[in-house]
This record gives C-alpha cells, sequence and structure tokens, in this order.
C-alpha cells in the first residue's frame, strides 16, 4: 500500500521532463481536496464563447467569411515555460490554434490536482502521460489521453561508460540513485527493472533528489534514472563519456500527451479535434524544420536564450529524438502500450486493478491525418 500511496502522490501532476521542466511530488492522492481554477459556479466548459473573445474569419479565409468568435481554452502544462513545449509555441506563432478557432492559454504552475480538475471538468485540458491516465481511470476519474505527444518514453538510466553497465542485469551488486520513491523516475525505474528482469532486492535504490548528474560524475552512486534530456545531457556538455539505456528499449510506456475528459469529448469535441489538429501542425513543423522550432521557443521563452542558448538548443535536440514517428502515425496511440502499461501497473501494485485499455484513449481526433 505505502508503494502504491508513492505512485499517487507522483503521478497526480502534470508530468513534464528536463532541467527546465521538473516534475513535482504531490502530497496525497487524487481524492484529495483541490480548489478549482475558474470562478466559483462558472466551470470553464461553460463560460460565454461570445464574452471577452476575439475573432476571426471562419475557416482561415483571410477575411473573406463571416468573423466567428474564438473559443477560450486553457492547456495546463506543468511548472514554467521550456524549450520542450516547442510544438505548441509554433503552433501559437504560426497561428495554428486561431485558425482552428481557439484562443488558447498556456498555464504553467505546480497544481497536484490537475488530473482530478480535468476529471471534474473544471479543467478542461492537460499535458500528462499515460500513467496518469491509467492512475486516474483506476480511481474513477473519467480522463481520457486524445493526443500522443511522445512517441518514447523520456527517462532513462545512465552511468559513466567506465562503470561497464550494459544492461539492467548488470545493476544488481549496485547504487542506483533516484529522485524520489514517486514520480517518472520511479515510474520508469520500475518500469525497467520489472521488464529487465531485475533482482530489485540486489540493487541499492538511493534518494538523491534532483542530483543524478552531479551523483554520477562524482561516484556518489553507480547508475541514476533521469530524463534523457537532463541528467545525460549535462554529462555530455561535461565531457564525460556515459552509457544510456532508456525505460523504452524494454518498456515503451505511453508518455507525455494531451489528456481531457469524457465530458468535454461529448459535450464539445469541436473543442477537443481544433487543439488536436493545431498541435499536431505545430509538431509536424517542429521535427520538419527544427531550427526554426527552436527560435520560435526563444521567442516564447526568452530566458532560454542568452548565455543559456547552447544548453537549451542541446535539450531540444534530445528532446526532439522522443517525438519523431513514422509518417502518418504522429498523435496516434497504440492499443497494445497501452494495454501492456495498465498490465504492468496493476501487477507491480501501482494501481489496484487492470483498466481497460479502451477505457484510456482515443484516436478519434487524429485519425486519417
Amino acid at each position: 500500500m505505502k508503494q502504491r500511496v508513492a505512485i499517487i502522490g507522483a503521478v497526480a501532476i502534470a508530468m513534464l521532463l528536463g532541467a527546465c521542466a521538473r516534475p513535482g511530488a504531490s502530497a496525497g492522492s487524487l481524492t484529495a481536496a483541490t480548489q478549482p481554477t475558474t470562478a466559483p459556479g462558472q466551470p470553464a466548459a461553460e463560460v460565454p464563447l461570445a464574452s471577452g473573445t476575439s475573432a476571426v474569419p471562419a475557416g482561415n479565409t483571410s477575411g473573406q467569411a463571416s468573423l466567428q468568435p474564438l473559443t477560450k481554452i486553457t492547456l495546463a502544462m506543468a511548472f514554467i515555460p521550456s524549450v520542450q513545449f516547442a510544438p505548441f509555441y509554433v503552433a501559437q506563432e504560426n497561428g495554428y490554434f486561431k485558425s482552428a478557432g481557439l484562443d488558447v492559454t498556456f498555464d504553467y504552475g505546480m497544481e497536484t490536482d490537475l488530473l482530478k480538475l480535468v476529471g471534474m471538468n473544471q479543467l478542461q485540458f492537460m499535458i500528462g502521460s499515460g500513467d496518469e491516465v491509467i492512475l486516474g481511470r483506476s480511481q474513477g476519474v473519467p480522463v481520457r489521453y486524445v493526443f500522443r505527444w511522445y512517441r518514447q518514453f523520456p527517462v532513462v538510466l545512465f552511468a559513466k561508460a567506465s562503470e561497464g553497465i550494459k544492461t539492467p542485469k548488470d545493476l544488481e551488486g549496485k547504487t542506483v540513485g533516484i529522485s524520489a520513491l514517486s514520480g517518472a523516475d520511479y515510474v520508469g525505474w520500475k518500469a525497467l527493472s520489472y521488464a529487465g528482469g531485475v533482482d530489485t532486492s540486489k540493487v541499492r535504490l538511493q534518494v538523491i533528489g534532483f542530483t543524478q548528474a552531479a551523483s554520477v560524475m562524482q561516484g556518489r552512486v553507480d547508475a541514476a534514472m533521469d530524463y534523457a534530456v537532463d541528467g545525460p545531457v549535462q554529462l555530455r556538455l561535461a565531457g564525460q563519456p556515459a552509457t544510456v539505456i532508456p525505460v523504452s528499449d524494454y518498456m515503451d510506456l505511453p508518455s507525455n500527451g494531451i489528456i481531457t475528459n469524457d465530458q468535454t469529448i461529448r459535450d464539445h469535441p469541436q473543442w477537443v479535434a481544433a487543439l488536436v489538429q493545431a498541435t499536431l501542425h505545430g509538431l509536424q513543423d517542429t521535427l520538419a524544420d527544427p531550427n526554426a522550432a527552436f527560435a520560435a521557443c526563444l521567442r516564447a521563452v526568452p530566458e532560454a536564450g542568452g548565455a543559456q542558448t547552447a544548453v537549451n538548443r542541446a535539450i531540444f535536440d534530445e528532446a526532439l529524438k522522443v517525438w519523431q514517428g513514422p509518417p502518418g502515425t504522429l498523435g496516434q496511440s497504440d492499443s497494445a502500450a497501452w494495454a501492456k502499461a495498465a498490465a504492468f501497473m496493476q501487477q507491480t501494485g501501482l494501481v489496484d486493478q487492470l483498466v481497460p485499455a479502451s477505457d484510456l484513449y482515443t484516436n478519434q481526433f487524429v485519425a486519417g491525418q
């Protein structure tokens, strides 16, 4: 039970990766009390669309059609602005949200109950990971994943190359650093050890906070779990040869994407379709022209430039790798991957019951791209 409570505290937040966008930790489960982000008695879904909105030509016809009001929506994007949100900045800058009829506000923060807010329809959209959806559904929260942004689970195990760690089994007899016994690193560790056949009784798991790179470089641990864009990038920039073992090589859990709720899908499918298609366009542009996308990031997040440009470019380039997918499949979820992830979480005690894959996602808004 302690293990399950720990993971609930970790994945009930919007989880985004990286040096510039670290996940937070929740103090409790999804059933904890929370305050709505909209005015009392005024859920976001019920805000009159014509009130306080700007207008664009219907169908993006450059003024040839009657003006239509933009629908105001909020997209919760955890923690702080980061170059890792590139597809959304590109979609915003290139006008794809407006062309789709949306006035999108990015809401950054460390809200620990985002998933509950979405489930209650007090917030309609968030960026989150597949394990969050599995957790929420297992607790009766009616959330659903509608757009697959990350094609690979972004957490890795990394070590100095001199440690000779080649496979997960090589960790037996070693000390592995982890930020906390919760969060994405912990989910990644559970998946890697589970799928990699590691005898965890032979591994010393050491909580080291967000000091993975320093702890590995200084030999305080033999290896560490971290995001691919964080610890391994820091070692590379420091000139330290590293071995990197992606969790996705052993179990590719559904990762970051757009999450909404069943009520929004039922009552306002046009909102979901508009957000998904505009984001898809931004992602396609990002992958087609990374230099232009990175420039858009620096305009959206000026603090990522200047002396930080090189570091943030390295982070951005690493993130690109987990966004790429075969032509025609961007945004689409895989049923088998969801079923495998749900079974893993149930079998390892991260959730109490097995959740059917069909309850977790839909491809209806990205089909036929």
